[in-house]
């Protein structure tokens, strides 16, 4: 019976760590938001909840989760001790995200800590020139687009990868900022209105880029209207001798564009000359797209022009260039300057780029984040390919009342460009069937989405004549099976 009663227990043991690391795994995962995890169990039906859950998933281990790990398997020592065994399993599964939650409290103290702290810092840098970009796309994108290129004439220091919230810029700030900074690029994300505020309260940006707006994290924000004015809030923090940079390709950064504002304005497009009446500060013409770079020439309304070819994919990362190229401008650089440092941009900083795969089959890693923007953006690029196309790609989340109708456009996107799409979730599968039709699936397992791929493009994949020209874009979170499948 002790054997037995041991067993037992060390069973119970291994199904409480993984449920522990599964709920640890999708705090972090959300970044302890309320909202984003309240929006998630709100967008996955009940079965695929508890789908993920048998799924064995891991944290990553910072400070933070092993303090609440340790904490965590002490509780539940302590209750295998003192109550019954019964009474351990229910409280273990109905309180367990309860008690991880309740850290939280630790969590906004720590986080109130190293936000001042950050401040005390960045005021001690009086002649640091800050740039804060925001939008619900192409702000990496336009971060590293400007650094590489500020940095031919500056000494510079940027936020890291998935750095933009108040906790990790005020990070980047302590551990990274030295003296010798002469700008500090700043990527800037929130969730909620006030939270873009809170970053400028923090950083002090003198220049603002506003890349663009749409409906991403609808389900957080809670309306359209109020992720406009939670963006604008970079602008409106500027000081009256900053500078306000605008996309003028999108029609809510148009419309704050119209707005009166202290700091001076500058508006950048493909569009022309103009946009709705308003004379526009840079643009581009003579575009042209190949499948490894774009090659347009940029005129700004002094006279200045020059031709540029970078190696990035896709005509829609043009854009996050003429944003960079205003701010490099204003700073008093010359075209000839700025062309000689877009020499150095490399591909994976459009958060778009091709990697070789099986056979030589053409994949196109686009796994860094998602959005309806980028999403339409990359199937449009997908277009420059003579072979078959595919496109693996989940749902899009947080988008709130938005959601029906975004998966349906791309669903009819997908019908205009694609030969095949595989859907990894089902969340909005049935809106994307709509517009896709019969070359939309939906498959979870990596295994089986492999098989597919291999078996559409021509069975085994063994032909590199036949995989030369096909495509596979990968869009977002894809499983990492799938990745390795693919690209050994």
């Amino acid at each position: 019976m002790a054997i037995l009663i041991l067993l037992f227990t060390l069973f119970w043991f291994a199904v409480f760590t993984k449920e522990l690391f599964f709920w640890l795994w999708l705090w972090q995962l959300k970044e302890y938001h309320m909202g984003r995890f309240r929006a998630h169990f709100e967008a996955q039906k009940f079965r695929k909840i508890i789908s993920s859950f048998w799924r064995l998933k891991f944290p990553k281990f910072t400070k933070k989760i092993i303090l609440i790990s340790f904490s965590s398997i002490l509780l539940e020592i302590l209750m295998l001790f003192y109550l019954s065994f019964f009474l351990v399993i229910v409280l273990t599964i109905l309180f367990f995200p309860v008690f991880i939650l309740s850290f939280q409290t630790l969590t906004v103290i720590w986080r109130k800590i190293i936000i001042e702290k950050a401040k005390k810092k960045r005021n001690r840098f009086k002649d640091l020139l800050v740039i804060g970009i925001t939008g619900s796309y192409g702000k990496t994108s336009t971060k590293e687009f400007l650094a590489t290129i500020l940095s031919e004439k500056f000494r510079v220091l940027k936020t890291k990868e998935h750095q933009n919230s108040e906790v990790g810029i005020s990070q980047c700030i302590l551990n990274d900022l030295k003296p010798e900074h002469e700008i500090f690029i700043c990527e800037m994300g929130a969730y909620n209105r006030g939270g873009i505020k809170l970053l400028c309260d923090i950083t002090k940006p003198k220049i603002g880029i506003l890349t663009g707006i749409n409906e991403q994290h609808m389900a957080t924000f809670g309306s359209q209207e109020n992720i406009i004015k939670a963006k604008y809030e970079l602008i409106e923090s500027l000081p009256a001798q900053g500078l306000a940079v605008f996309n003028g390709n999108n029609k809510y950064c148009r419309r704050l564009y119209s707005r009166p504002a202290n700091p001076k304005k500058f508006i950048y497009s493909t569009f022309s000359t103009a946009v709705e009446n308003v004379l526009l500060d840079i643009w581009a013409k003579n575009i042209k797209t190949e499948k490894e770079s774009v090659a347009f020439r940029i005129f700004s309304k002094d006279g200045e022009s020059a031709d540029f070819r970078i190696n990035i994919l896709g005509k829609h990362s043009i854009l996050n260039i003429l944003g960079a190229v205003a701010v490099a401008k204003e700073l008093g650089m010359r075209f000839g300057e700025i062309t000689k440092a877009c020499e150095k941009i490399e591909p994976w900083q459009g958060g778009i780029q091709i990697k070789k795969g099986i056979n030589g089959l053409n994949v196109i890693d686009a796994t860094y984040s998602a959005n309806l923007n980028g999403v339409i953006s990359h199937l449009e690029y997908l277009k420059i390919w003579p072979g078959k196309k595919v496109i693996v790609m989940p749902c899009l989340i947080e988008l709130g009342r938005a959601s029906k109708e975004v998966h349906k456009r791309i669903g009819q996107k997908v019908a205009e460009v694609c030969d095949l799409a595989i859907i990894t979730t089902k969340d909005r599968f049935k809106e994307i069937k709509e517009g896709a039709g019969d070359k939309a699936f939906f498959i979870e397992n990596p295994k089986d989405i492999f098989e597919k791929i291999k078996n559409f493009l021509g069975g085994d994949l063994s032909s590199e004549a036949l995989a030369k020209e096909d495509v596979v874009l990968l869009e977002s979170r894809v499983p990492n099976q799938l990745i390795k499948q693919l690209l050994q």
